[in-house]
C-alpha cells in the first residue's frame, strides 16, 4: 500500500505560482511512477504530468507545458508540482497518483494509489 497527502493548494491570483507537494508513505516511493490529475467541478479528471520512477522521464499535458513542472525527491518520498502563470481555467481540484510500475500512464485508470485532493482556485 502507499498513502499520498497533498498539500500546497489554495487561492491564488492569475499569474500567480503555487507549489503542490505529495507525501509518500507505506511501501517503497521510489519504484513507482507518480502523476497528477486535477478535476474540475463538472468536468472529467483530466491528467496533467506524469514522473518516472527515477525522475529520468516527465509528461506534461499540452494546456500546462511551459507553465508546470513535475518534480521528485525520492529521498524525501516526495513528488512535487510548481505551477507558474496561473490562469482562471487551472481552478480545480488536484490529486496526486501513484502506479504500481516504474514507468508512467497517461490514463487515471492506471494508477493504483490517489491522495485525497487539494483545491487550487485562480481568480481573474
Amino acid at each position: 500500500q502507499v498513502q499520498l497527502t497533498e498539500s500546497g493548494g489554495g487561492l491564488v491570483q492569475a499569474g500567480g505560482s503555487l507549489r503542490l507537494s505529495c507525501a509518500a508513505s507505506g511501501r517503497t516511493f521510489s519504484n513507482n511512477a507518480m502523476a497528477w490529475f486535477r478535476q474540475a467541478p463538472g468536468k472529467e479528471r483530466e491528467f496533467i504530468a506524469a514522473i518516472s520512477w527515477s525522475g529520468a522521464s516527465t509528461y506534461n499535458t499540452d494546456s500546462v507545458k511551459g507553465r508546470f513542472t513535475i518534480s521528485r525527491d525520492n529521498a524525501k518520498n516526495t513528488v512535487y508540482l510548481q505551477m507558474n502563470s496561473l490562469k482562471p481555467e487551472d481552478t480545480a481540484v488536484y490529486y496526486c497518483a501513484a502506479r504500481s510500475l516504474p514507468y508512467y500512464s497517461l490514463y487515471y485508470y492506471q494508477y493504483n494509489y490517489w491522495g485525497q485532493g487539494t483545491q487550487v482556485t485562480v481568480s481573474s
